[in-house]
């Protein structure tokens, strides 16, 4: 084993790695070890009892709220740091089937949620509007809007639907409004994404944006991947990619320039890059495995997504119009071996074309196997709680090891100008680390910029699940007080000797 991070994590480390080395074969000792960080954060719980929450954001403007998606089907509100009784939005029977509640690994369910730019605009075609992105049964005699490649069996399909917040009840979305944007069949239960999102800095164009993985399974291969290549690299599929389109129903735009999409639900921006013939025109980027998270800074709009690696190599890229990110050619900046499933060697800058992980001047944001399994992406904090994170990438990964399953979560920050990765500090917890086995499944963001890092330790049908917020570590508070002649001073919560006694 190389040299662990930490004097302090060394033994742990030693068990945990030994384990991990007997269940993941290709896991690969590529790159450096993580190292703990200088930025000290307490992990304040806000909401317990919940099953798998994954995915936490506010609607625009709304200071008091922070909705909680739950992979069950549950949409929850956290209304002034309490979570309220009643889910704002119930489709667990929509999602259940094909989510198989008790299975800790399954990929579907309730994975994404975004509030339209114009949510509190009561000028706006967007007012009181919101989307989810979900895994559900494809309907007797339906088909989804892009169909699953090479006729192969669809066995469910991810949907982005729009919905309507009630007009009567504030923290109630009406269950009856439901639409249909768009939809993509599915073979393999894996590599589905997860996040949609609006740029909210660029009100001018209040596209939402979707990032797809590659079809599932492993290595791009598979009954559902296109060859030769695999899906993430084809323009001809939705797989793989960065998507990018106008989610309202077209009669409500009818002074926009952008034409509407062949299934008449929204439109496509004509300035989208691939609009060849046999494209998916609402291609934005491509070359993902599985782009579980992304989010935009919201100080200056960049796009930052954490893509899912293989076996060897989790990444962190900055996405921009067209971009080729690699998959399945590379495995962060590593060449990648489709028939092996292994990194072959590390190659930076090649082949031309392909966009590296985000790279800065003391090193590039990606890790190996060594440090975690999968990547779970967060957001760039600007809020205000913690001035030395300020700027900084905050994600995760959603476990140390894979078995039983899928078990001890870690939190991270990133730099986006150095390359360094590092890991918080958790002074609260023994030896720093995440407790009770807790993994991490995705992040929060509020209107104030705080983040939160949302966790489980059971399936979606568990009550496992923990919304923590990101809080600084308090400092010990100095009391001197006066009495009887003597000083007394009290430091945090312990007492000590009268000065001089």
């Amino acid at each position: 084993m190389r040299p662990a991070a930490s004097a302090a994590r060394s033994g742990v480390y030693a068990s945990l790695l030994s384990l991990a080395c007997a269940t993941q074969p290709h896991a690969a000792d590529v790159l450096p070890d993580i190292p703990r960080g200088d930025i000290a954060v307490r992990l304040n719980a806000i909401a317990t009892g919940l099953a798998a929450p994954d995915y936490a954001i506010s609607a625009p403007g709304d200071t008091n709220r922070l909705f909680v998606v739950e992979q069950n089907g549950l949409l929850r509100v956290i209304q002034n740091g309490a979570l309220l009784p009643d889910p704002a939005l119930d489709i667990r029977s929509r999602v259940s089937p094909p989510l198989v509640p008790g299975n800790a690994n399954d990929e579907r369910g309730f994975l994404g949620l975004a509030f339209h730019p114009g949510f509190n605009n009561p000028a706006s075609p967007g007012h009181r509007t919101l989307y989810t992105y979900t895994s559900e049964p494809i309907p007797a005699g339906g088909s989804p809007t892009y169909a699953a490649p090479n006729g192969a069996v669809q066995n469910y399909m991810n949907v982005v639907s729009e919905w309507k917040m009630s007009a009567t009840q504030a923290n109630q979305v009406d269950f009856a409004s439901r639409r249909e944007v768009i939809s993509f069949g599915k073979n393999a239960g894996n590599h589905n994404g997860g996040t949609i999102a609006f740029n909210y800095l660029n009100p001018g164009q209040p596209y939402l944006y979707i990032a797809l993985g590659d079809g599932g399974n492993a290595r791009d291969a598979g009954a559902s991947h296109i060859e030769p290549g695999g899906n993430a690299q084809n323009l001809s599929t939705p797989l793989g990619k960065m998507l990018r389109f106008d989610p309202l129903p077209p009669a409500l735009t009818a002074a926009s320039l952008d034409p509407v999409s062949a299934n008449g639900q929204y439109r496509v921006p004509r300035d989208n890059p691939f609009q060849g013939a046999g494209q998916v025109p609402e291609i934005y980027a491509y070359g993902f495995r599985n782009p579980y998270r992304f989010a935009f800074d919201r100080a200056n709009g960049d796009l930052i997504l954490a893509d899912v690696g293989q076996g060897t190599v989790e990444e962190i890229d900055r996405i921009v119009l067209g971009g080729n990110y690699g998959w399945a050619v590379k495995e962060g900046d590593f060449l990648f071996d489709r028939d092996t499933g292994e990194v072959i060697a590390r190659s930076p800058g090649i082949p031309a074309g392909l966009i590296d992980p985000i790279t800065g001047s003391l090193g590039t944001l990606e890790y190996d196997h060594g440090d975690g399994i999968s990547i779970t992406g967060g957001f760039v904090y600007r809020g205000s709680a913690i001035a030395e994170l300020y700027g900084k990438y905050v994600f995760g990964d959603l476990a140390l090891r894979n078995l039983p399953p899928r078990v001890d979560g870690r939190v991270f920050y990133a730099d986006l100008v150095t390359g360094e990765i590092k890991e918080f500090l958790l002074p609260q917890f023994a030896n720093g680390m995440l407790p009770d086995g807790l993994t991490v499944h995705g992040f929060g963001e509020d209107a104030a910029g705080e983040l939160y890092a949302l966790v489980t330790n059971t399936p979606a049908n568990g009550t496992g699940g923990i919304v923590y917020q990101i809080a600084a570590v308090p400092e010990p508070a100095t009391y001197v007080l006066l009495a009887a002649g003597l000083a007394v001073v009290i430091v945090g919560a312990q007492r000590r000797k009268p000065v001089g006694a």
